[in-house]
């Protein structure tokens, strides 16, 4: 397989972290996860963009244009001949001796491989199990860095408690999942956190919201209290590889009746017919 390290496509096995990569040793850098379908890489451009504007948020200085990275990334899939999964892709500030402060000359490492993704068939249809931990995270999560150590803890926690997903509350508020934007429907209306420093603003959860407006559903972007939550009809979450998934149970209760509800279907459907129009016009063009 091949990989992409800054800039040449080179064999997996040929690939090497450097001990004094700053990603390596302090997790100092930022990442995206792209799903490819049909072998186009869905919503590339807002996923290369974020890339970016991560980078910049944390003082990374990348060469080049938004435009070369997407052209790099299309050729990593042509070269693997990935017809459905996704693309990862990290940058790190750089190697240098290990101490906090850095230097503004260093280089950063590119990084991006393909993978298969195992669509979750079973939670999207029948829905998924969550818990709720406290959301004990700093207070940039609007940037996608490789600091995810509390998320993979509560991640870790919700899996050996038989659940799908850990649904974080800051404050008394819903904010995200570990790794998903979460959304409730309260008396007909779908609400989800405001997209500020506190959660990450995802690429799913901006196609999701289109779909809801084409859909003609009512959108709230605004706080959810954790009673709201509790007492919601219907709760799904959203990500890249997961796409739209149903919470049916928090923390053994069920969620509304107990199984996916009709927003949350229509959605699902709305997106599912968003990805196929926009993978065919990407096909034709």
């Amino acid at each position: 397989m091949k990989i992409l390290y800054n800039g040449d496509f080179i064999e997996k096995k040929d690939a090497h972290v450097d001990i004094e990569d700053r990603g390596y040793q302090f997790g100092d850098g930022v990442y995206e996860v792209i799903r490819v379908y049909n072998g186009t890489l869905f919503t590339l451009k807002e996923h290369t963009e974020r890339l970016f504007k991560s980078a910049k948020e944390i003082g990374i200085h990348l060469q080049g244009t938004v435009l070369d990275m997407e052209e790099k990334l299309q050729q990593l899939v042509a070269h693997n001949q990935l017809t459905d999964g996704g693309v990862y892709i990290q940058v790190t500030r750089g190697v240098a001796p290990r101490k906090h402060q850095y230097s503004d000359s260093l280089t950063p490492q590119i990084t991006a491989y393909t993978f298969q993704v195992k669509k979750p068939v079973q939670e999207q249809e029948a829905g998924a199990k969550a818990i709720l931990s406290e959301d004990l995270r700093w207070l940039r999560c609007d940037i996608k860095s490789l600091n995810l150590l509390y998320n993979i803890m509560e991640k870790q926690k919700a899996s050996e408690a038989g659940a799908f997903e850990a649904i974080l509350v800051r404050d008394g508020f819903v904010t995200e999942g570990t790794s998903s934007n979460v959304y409730a429907v309260i008396d007909g209306v779908i609400r989800t956190h405001p997209a500020n420093n506190l959660i990450l603003n995802g690429i799913t959860r901006r196609k999701l919201l289109e779909v809801c407006e084409e859909e003609g559903c009512t959108v709230e972007e605004t706080r959810i209290s954790k009673e709201e939550l509790l007492r919601a009809q219907e709760i799904f979450i959203s990500s890249t590889t997961a796409e739209v998934i149903p919470i049916v149970e928090i923390d053994g209760e069920p969620v509304g009746e107990g199984v996916p509800g009709k927003l949350t279907k229509r959605v699902q459907v709305g997106f599912q017919q968003k990805i196929n129009h926009e993978s065919e016009a990407s096909i034709s063009s």
